[in-house]
């Protein structure tokens, strides 16, 4: 296959994925790499990656996957289990809508803006706990990038009091928090079985929450959802209704404390909070790679020839500094800029329907935060950062701040 000549490989331990991205834009718009054992080409511009999620020939289905390099794939990486995804992840057409429809009008715009209140009192109520921690650097991603978007999404999807410390402590795990192992796959194994308590639960004691419209759904329509594509949307919805928004939030900070220009617009009013968001998810998308698309014929896009079988990988954070797509400013966090066409919640029919509620839940945090904390810097330049060792997500472990004084 074409894709076996020399193969850039994509280093889950990168300390620098805009480095990596800009030798992968160097090398080409559609560039062969290898992601953990798994040969692939990479969409590494704006306008390749957006043709690759909407292109008719490039399916997110892996029975259209070449059958000996899908046989070859290591076991228990993170390309693994989402290839394998039951979901709607990684359906098409019919079977997509069938699978994404029981949840479209949960993650309206004006259903997620019902929930501002909720998510301002929960950001009050962490910017409390920040207040009450000893003096010293603090690791803003652990105490409150982090617990924020997971206590939303345990609400929304009612996941039960009684199981919710332990579930995040899984969770702990799947987004890259603290100290936490690089492998992840046993605690995405126990996390899978106590998602399937939790749906035991809602369906013995049922409520107002997305695990219980999903189980009746299931129930008044056996054809609407198998029992595996429930268990498989709810572990979908709980780890991606909130990991990638830690990452937003995480870098979101990160880039507006190193930036102290461009917080100034947004805390004086000249810029919102929204624009300081929308160039975050554009400068510093909070996913760095996105698995897989397969070719279901040959085709040909930027000149370059895909083998029916072959697979296709998103590169979102090479794609938001694409110098093809914006120019000088593309190096440059500018929350004067017009607003970006960026492609981090995904182009097409997979384009991602929690985008409202997690600009939401980044728009709240960062406004609560800096309003609480005025004095607010980091504690390094970024030594003491960890990479979150995933070639999934682009964001960084830690992120040590000193709060300073609390306003008011």
């Amino acid at each position: 296959m074409e894709t076996e000549r020399t193969a850039f490989v994509l280093d889950p331990a990168s300390h620098d994925v805009h480095a990596d991205s800009a030798r992968l834009r160097e090398a080409g718009a559609l560039v062969p790499v290898e992601v953990e054992g798994v040969r692939a080409w990479a969409a590494t511009r704006h306008a390749t990656l957006a043709a690759v999620l909407a292109h008719p020939d490039l399916s997110r289905d892996v029975r259209h996957w070449d059958p000996e390099a899908r046989a070859a794939a290591p076991p228990n990486t993170a390309i693994s289990k989402i290839a394998s995804d039951r979901s709607m992840l990684n359906a098409e057409g019919e079977e997509h809508l069938r699978l994404r429809s029981p949840l479209s009008r949960s993650f309206t715009a004006r259903r997620v803006q019902g929930l501002r209140p909720r998510i301002a009192e929960l950001a009050a109520g962490l910017v409390d706990h920040l207040a009450t921690l000893p003096p010293g650097p603090v690791d803003l991603r652990l105490e409150y990038a982090y617990p924020l978007p997971r206590d939303v999404i345990s609400e929304l999807m009612g996941v039960p009091e009684p199981l919710r410390d332990r579930l995040h402590e899984l969770t702990d795990v799947a987004a890259r928090v603290g100290d936490g192992p690089d492998d992840v796959s046993s605690s995405r194994a126990e996390l899978y079985d106590l998602l399937e308590e939790v749906i035991e639960v809602r369906r013995r004691t049922p409520g107002e929450d997305l695990i219980t419209d999903l189980i009746v759904t299931r129930e008044q329509d056996g054809e609407r959802l198998t029992e595996y594509e429930l268990l498989d949307t709810v572990e979908l919805l709980f780890i991606a209704g909130h990991v990638t928004t830690v990452n937003l939030i995480t870098n979101g900070a990160r880039v507006l404390l190193t930036h102290p220009d461009q917080l100034a617009m947004v805390r004086s009013g000249a810029r919102p909070w929204s624009a300081a968001v929308e160039e975050t998810l554009r400068w510093d998308s909070p996913i760095a790679h996105f698995p897989m698309r397969y070719a279901v014929r040959d085709l040909e896009i930027e000149g370059v020839t895909l083998r029916k079988g072959e697979a296709v990988l998103g590169c979102f954070a090479s794609a938001g500094r694409d110098p093809d797509e914006y120019g000088e400013r593309a190096e440059r966090f500018d929350v004067t800029a017009p607003p970006p066409s960026h492609l981090s919640f995904g182009h097409g029919p997979h384009f991602c329907l929690g985008a409202p509620l997690a600009r939401l839940e980044a728009e709240v945090a960062l406004a609560t935060l800096f309003e609480a904390f005025p004095d607010l810097t980091l504690a390094d330049r970024g030594e003491g950062r960890r990479p979150l060792g995933t070639v999934l997500g682009n964001s960084a472990r830690n992120l040590p701040v000193l709060l300073g004084r609390r306003a008011g």
